[in-house]
């Protein structure tokens, strides 16, 4: 949607997106059999699908959001905050925007995971923790033992991709928690030097980090689908 917005021509999926979405179009056909044939009374089948299919909106939007980001990111050309005129201000603001909705939904795709996990797997979180996130999932999966070689790999993916997720972290904590991450720069360097102009902060290190945030969630949803998949397989669901 937002490629078209842009002028740009329509996504062609590739790469770990296509997997992602793949792997759970493919639970979604799984489900879909599930209920037809047992008419799903528990209504479990048709929640998970519903979730699924969630996390599948989710992860577009996640790859649109760093996208539209890039894009405006070349519009800013300036170092200083200050030098910037009226119309690169406006393409900074741009990009400001779906970098911020992107690294916000990068934790927001990774807690609804869990919350799949859970359900799924039986895992009681809730008994740990009445609001918890992806992380405390994975623990509570080793805790438990349960199910090791879907938290071993999804704990590998994790430490993989450790330090774009704690300065995504950061960032999103500043914003939901704080203040607007920016501002909290501008502060700082405010702070520093009360005349000095306002330092651009590192743009293309925020897009990359924010690139690897993308790939970490996308290696997450395809380690988990593929290992749900291939449990109901052993148990003679098929599409």
């Amino acid at each position: 949607m937002l490629r078209t917005l842009l002028g740009e021509m329509p996504r062609q999926n590739n790469g770990l997106l296509e997997e992602a979405i793949e792997k759970m179009f493919q639970t979604i056909q799984l489900l879909q059999k599930e209920i037809e044939r047992n008419e799903d009374p528990s209504h479990d089948f048709r929640k998970l699908e519903i979730w699924t299919r969630g996390l599948v909106s989710s992860i577009d939007e996640l790859e649109q959001s760093w996208y539209a980001a890039c894009f405006f990111r070349k519009s800013v050309k300036a170092g200083y905050v200050d030098d910037m005129n009226i119309q690169e201000q406006s393409e900074y603001a741009r990009y400001v925007y779906f970098y911020k909705n992107g690294f916000i939904r990068v934790f927001s795709i990774l807690d609804k995971l869990g919350t799949v996990l859970n359900d799924l797997f039986d895992l009681n979180t809730s008994k740990l923790k009445a609001h918890y996130s992806y992380f405390t999932v994975l623990r509570q999966f080793h805790y438990l033992k349960n199910h090791q070689s879907l938290a071993d790999e999804l704990t590998n993916i994790k430490n993989e991709y450790r330090s774009a997720l704690n300065a995504l972290r950061k960032r999103r904590n500043a914003e939901i928690h704080y203040m607007n991450s920016e501002m909290q720069d501008d502060l700082w360097q405010r702070h520093q030097g009360l005349h000095d102009k306002v330092e651009l902060e590192d743009l293309d290190k925020h897009l990359e980090d924010l690139k690897q945030g993308l790939d970490m969630v996308c290696k997450s949803l395809i380690a988990s689908y593929r290992y749900a998949n291939e449990l109901w397989a052993k148990k003679g669901m098929k599409v």
